[in-house]
């Protein structure tokens, strides 16, 4: 239903073309996983299942950590951010610069050098278990809840808008995503996300191609944005209430994109896949360039979409119901011409969503393995726990599907449900920084600061669900939309006021309603207008800064008694060329000398530990044995004593027999 007033968009729809490219994409996606089933072997360990044997190739982890989390809300809601707020979301790429270079030396080697499958096994080796499962337990909830959304909600923008079926979809991307993981484990993963952003890049290049052809060339686009207001990359008010400043990308963003680069277990366990630390630093790295490449194409669509529809808003004119339909509105109308190109950008939507939720599903197998089931279960061989590694990603494949269907019925709280995802991001990076910047700290002061980390980020961010943020957009126009049987009066400049469950993380409220509604808001409420990007900082704050006054109060932790591998040798990185004595002092106590020593002694404990698993393997195959050979034994003693009664048997029927055959006689 468009608005009164205004005619029907002549939409098309998919054609069978298009439905071919779409599927396949997804037979290709499916291929490499039946590959890397049976390639080498097949996958027969854990080692190989969860971490492909610690041999993968540098571009393949470098572009399976571009595409981890630049999923279909990417191809989706980058370029409506763009289009409904200009242009200051494209400066992330200078926050990615930082993040990767903090995340590459400071939290990176940390995990590497222990050797760690699940990251949350760092938190109990640094205080203990109960932190480690509550860091499991929070990432599981987060991820379940995130691939649900990332699996339903391009779904949702792509069914109103090119006719594809909604739970056809679901269903199909969420078997097919499930099949491949659980059969090809970690290497089918990562070279499906390196097809997926080849995928993505092609989609991203076909918009901005033939939308700036239709505009009339790349200069006129940008003419346009710079009419429409939509060209601000610096804005370096320091209100922390601006959703989008210079501040809050460069220093908020940093921290969130830390949370996801530096301590997340599915960027985690993909650099652990490299053979070494260097190559896994080398595969971060090639993700600088990488990023930039992404976030500026799904920019630049952004742009385009505006030089497109700068006269007629579909969201404003009701053509669509939310901004995350922008995108694929726009290439329907832009690229139905051939048939085929729909179908390219479609599949790179859901190869967005796949390479997602396929990472997902594999880190989730990983951490419910290492966290919940190997500490009870010690015993088990190793083929055994490669086969419940399949089954958890099986389990957790079902469940995202259900989690999708659940998301039907949440409407609004899709919003609230993306921004949980960044509000649980920076607890748990609070958490990680304490252990490894602060060696006093202990378990006590985990626990109490993450829990506080947890209530504060929640605090805002339900209260901003209560009390909408201020959002001032650029004005938006339907003046050029073609009319129906008469004319609208006062339709120009007119400022949209649409929420998109993709593109804000929370829903938002125009300057005009907010005005109006002005006397009702408490004072209180100017807190909720912090923007979203902040929650990252004020979570790290209070983690670390709760943790370090708990743990003074409860009793420090030594410095001198910590395994040094535990914390990171941060001075002697920043200071490298400082004097070793200033750099010794600058250590806090913790003997970064002894790395060697308890390395050493980690692998004589391993191998003891190994040896007895051994022994109680070879043990528990000799009573095996035994108690074979002792069934065997008296299933032969059973069997001779079947005969000898057997044989007195015949002998007694067989002699009243003969007795009568001789009295016949």
């Amino acid at each position: 239903m468009v608005l009164e007033g205004l005619a029907e968009p002549d939409l098309p729809l998919f054609s069978v073309a298009d439905y071919v490219v779409f599927s396949l994409m997804i037979c290709v996606s499916a291929g490499i996983g039946i590959y890397y089933a049976f390639s080498g072997g097949g996958q027969k360990t854990t080692k190989e299942f969860l971490l492909a044997d610690r041999q993968m190739h540098v571009i393949p982890v470098a572009m399976s950590l571009m595409a981890s989390f630049m999923s279909a809300i990417t191809v989706l809601g980058t370029p409506a951010e763009v289009y409904t707020h200009g242009t200051m979301f494209w400066m992330f790429w200078v926050t990615y610069i930082f993040m990767i270079v903090i995340s590459a030396h400071l939290y990176m080697p940390v995990f590497f050098n222990l050797g760690v499958t699940s990251a949350y096994e760092y938190l109990e080796r640094r205080f203990s278990v109960v932190v480690r499962r509550l860091g499991c337990a929070t990432f599981i909830l987060q991820m379940t809840i995130y691939m649900g959304i990332c699996l339903y909600a391009p779904a949702l923008a792509l069914e109103e808008v090119t006719g594809v079926n909604l739970w056809g979809a679901v269903l199909t991307l969420g078997i097919v995503c499930t099949f491949y993981t659980t059969i090809g484990g970690m290497k089918a993963v990562m070279w499906t996300d390196t097809f997926q952003v080849c995928v993505m890049c092609m989609g991203f290049l076909a918009v901005i191609i033939q939308g700036s052809i239709n505009a009339g060339g790349f200069g006129e686009v940008w003419s346009r944005n710079l009419e429409g207001e939509r060209l601000t990359f610096f804005v370096f008010n320091p209100d922390p209430r601006i959703r989008h400043s210079t501040w809050s990308v460069l220093i908020g963003g940093g921290f969130m994109w830390t949370a996801v680069f530096g301590v997340n277990q599915a960027q985690v366990q993909r650099y652990l896949s490299c053979k070494n630390l260097r190559k896994a630093q080398t595969a971060l790295y090639l993700n600088v360039p990488g990023l930039f490449v992404i976030v500026s194409l799904a920019s630049l669509c952004g742009l385009v979409m505006y030089a497109l529809n700068k006269d007629c808003d579909p969201v404003t004119a009701e053509y669509l119901k939310t901004s995350d339909q922008l995108m694929p509105y726009t290439v329907m109308m832009l690229l139905s011409w051939l048939p085929g190109l729909p179908g390219l950008f479609v599949s790179a939507v859901f190869a967005g969503a796949l390479s997602t939720m396929s990472s997902g599903l594999n880190s989730l197998a990983a951490v419910t393995l290492e966290d919940f089931i190997k500490p009870f279960k010690k015993d088990l061989s190793e083929s055994q726990y490669t086969n419940i590694s399949k089954v958890l990603v099986a389990f957790y494949g079902a469940l995202m599907i259900l989690l999708a269907w659940a998301s039907s019925f949440m409407g609004a709280v899709l919003q609230a449900a993306l921004g949980m995802f960044g509000m649980v991001g920076g607890p748990l990076l609070g958490v990680f920084s304490l252990g490894i910047f602060f060696p006093w700290a202990n378990t006590a002061g985990a626990v109490v600061g993450i829990i506080c980390g947890f209530l504060m980020t929640f605090w805002v961010g339900i209260g901003a669900q209560i009390y909408k943020p201020i959002v001032p957009r650029p004005p938006v126009t339907i003046a050029g939309c073609p009319l129906a049987n008469h004319t609208i009066s006062g339709v120009s400049n007119v400022t949209s006021t649409a929420a998109s469950m993709v593109t804000d993380l929370f829903e938002t409220t125009s300057v005009e309603d907010l005005v109006a509604s002005a006397g009702e808001r408490p004072a209180v409420a100017e807190f909720y207008n912090i923007s979203y990007l902040w929650y990252g900082v004020i979570a790290v704050i209070v983690v670390v800064t709760v943790g370090l006054i708990v743990s003074f109060v409860t009793g420090p932790q030594d410095p001198a008694e910590l395994d040094p591998r535990l914390i990171t040798p941060f001075f002697d990185t920043a200071c490298c060329c400082c004097p070793g004595g200033c750099r010794h002092t600058l250590r806090c106590g913790v003997r970064h000398d002894d790395r060697d020593v308890w390395t050493q002694k980690e692998k004589e404990e391993n191998e003891k530990e190994m040896k007895r698993r051994e022994s109680l393997r070879i043990a528990r195959k000799e009573s095996l044995k035994m108690a074979r050979k002792e069934s065997l034994k008296n299933k032969k003693e059973d069997g001779d004593v079947e005969k000898v009664e057997l044989k007195d048997k015949d002998a007694n029927v067989e002699t009243p027999t003969i007795d009568n055959k001789d009295s016949a006689a």
